[in-house]
């Protein structure tokens, strides 16, 4: 199977999701985060990764999901539309190979715009895991926040 079908499993309050393996670019321990004022609420700040900043925005935060705080806290550093930015989780469980046959539609997609980021739901063991688009999750002013950050960095 290839990589346009397996997703990076990850809980966040002790739900399950997924992202598209293909915008990971690594997973690392929780690092210090330096805050920026007036940055959106679920920014958690700013980090320096190997010589390059990059802004950490806590998932769990933007999705109203109950933080659970553990040792198991990662950030996943993700390309998305071009920019890169890392995402605090809960935990990261495993990659998972997905049959396009076995993601059903979001069942919510049509109740209301704010679920717009769950791509799909996969059936997994007895769980459902909800697939997750993280740019669409952001608002205006958090891909502003995104984009300006790393065009900064590239004058």
């Amino acid at each position: 199977m290839n990589d346009l079908n397996r997703y990076l499993c990850l809980e966040l309050g002790g739900e399950s999701f997924a992202i598209p393996l293909l915008s990971v670019r690594e997973v690392i321990a929780r690092p210090d985060t330096t805050p920026v004022p007036q940055m959106p609420s679920a920014f958690l700040g700013i980090i320096n990764l190997r010589g390059q900043v990059l802004s950490v925005l806590d998932l769990r935060l933007k999705l109203s999901i109950k933080p659970k705080d553990s040792e198991e806290s990662a950030v996943i550093i993700l390309d998305l539309e071009g920019y890169r930015m890392g995402v605090l989780v809960d935990r990261v469980n495993s990659v998972l190979p997905m049959n396009p046959e076995e993601i059903s539609a979001n069942p919510m997609e049509h109740a209301t715009g704010k679920t717009q980021h769950i791509t799909g739901v996969f059936r997994h063991d007895e769980k459902l895991i909800l697939l997750l688009d993280v740019w669409k999750a952001l608002s205006g002013e958090e891909r502003a926040t995104v984009t300006q950050q790393q065009a900064k960095k590239a004058a």
